[in-house]
């Protein structure tokens, strides 16, 4: 890469890019195997015509006894939780309701918020955060005026988890002012501090997948739940005159995968928590200071001049970080875990290389 590259670092200059002893922290994709049960559903498989556009009904009937007052007509089968974000987004915008064109998140925020926010022709809106989590005071100000708000718990970047009583309060405040609350939930069952909490509410739309609790990432099968059925009524129109239906295999293999016992979800935490626990306390043992994650599997601490640290360590150590700003969070980096501890514990030795050689650790910029 040149210089010129270097200033021009994406997620895209890293996603997909492996091998050549490359260690990589940055996407966010479960290496561990998806369930036993997804995988009995290939060999016998032939139905390859168009599905229902809101999705297969057996899978929206499994998903049903899974949220409160549901019925499989509250669900919409998705190519991702990222087309079903875009859909709910472009259906809010179109939409009559209070508030101005803008939608609230939190920042950091994962990376595509702003932009599919853009895409749908909303104005993002941004509340800060303390110490990862949300600023009530700070929320509450700027909410009044939008139309809709994001909400990422555990969150991509930075591992936290947000306080079911900040949760409960968000719930009355979309309520009262007649909002859109939109919960995105794929890393739900990757909570290491309590079980996960269900935003409830009229305008509710919670967001998931099978990306993550199943290690099924390029299956592109994720989905919306919502009690308005107005809203799903839209976006099944929507979504009938641009991507159609979701691909009909991998609807059958997260069919397959809800037939997975608990136990599997269990064990795959526990492997989780270890590799928590072996970065978080690496990274701090090289001086960087960094949040304690309760969820997902990011970890984002402070560093100084986070270009160069990128840009050095890909181009002389062969480790792929992630830009804070990226994320809305100059003076941090953004580090997955999803690999296993030999790798973790050779990683954290590159980097501590890096900063020895470079002589310097955490910075004391913040948000």
């Amino acid at each position: 890469m040149s210089m010129g590259v270097k200033e021009r670092l994406s997620p895209s200059s890293f996603i997909g890019v492996q091998g050549d002893n490359i260690i990589s922290f940055g996407s966010g994709q479960p290496d561990l195997p998806p369930p036993p049960e997804a995988f009995e559903v290939l060999p016998h498989y032939r139905d390859f015509r168009y599905g229902l556009i809101q999705g297969m009904l057996e899978l929206r009937q499994a998903l049903a006894g899974q949220y409160p007052h549901s019925t499989p007509e509250s669900f919409v089968i998705t190519n991702g939780a990222s087309e079903a974000l875009d859909l709910a987004l472009r259906v809010i915008a179109l939409g009559d309701g209070p508030g101005d064109r803008k939608v609230l998140m939190t920042r950091p925020y994962y990376y595509s918020y702003p932009e599919t926010a853009h895409y749908a022709g909303l104005e993002p809106v941004f509340t800060d955060t303390l110490e990862g989590r949300i600023d009530l005071d700070d929320f509450r100000t700027k909410v009044q005026d939008c139309r809709a708000v994001i909400i990422n718990s555990p969150s991509n970047p930075t591992g936290r988890v947000e306080a079911v009583d900040t949760l409960r309060e968000i719930e009355k405040i979309a309520s009262d002012l007649g909002i859109y609350v939109l919960s995105d939930e794929v890393y739900k069952d990757l909570i290491y501090v309590r079980e996960n909490y269900l935003i409830k509410g009229p305008r509710v739309v919670t967001i998931n997948s099978f990306s993550k609790t199943y290690a099924m990432c390029g299956s592109r099968v994720g989905y919306l739940w919502s009690l308005d059925s107005e809203l799903i009524a839209s976006v099944i129109a929507m979504k009938t005159h641009t991507s159609m239906n979701t691909n009909i295999l991998g609807q059958q293999m997260a069919l397959a995968a809800t037939h997975t016992p608990i136990t599997f979800i269990e064990d795959q935490l526990e492997v989780w928590r270890a590799r928590r626990d072996l970065i978080y306390r690496g990274l701090l043992d090289l001086g960087l200071d960094t949040w304690r994650p309760e969820g997902a599997f990011y970890v984002m601490p402070r560093v100084d001049h986070p270009l160069d640290f990128v840009w050095d360590l890909f181009h002389d150590h062969r480790v792929i970080t992630y830009l804070g700003e990226w994320f809305g969070s100059p003076g941090r980096i953004r580090l997955s875990y999803a690999l296993d501890l030999e790798k973790i514990e050779e990683g954290l030795g590159r980097i501590g290389q890096y900063l020895e050689e470079r002589g310097s650790g955490s910075s004391s910029s913040r948000l």
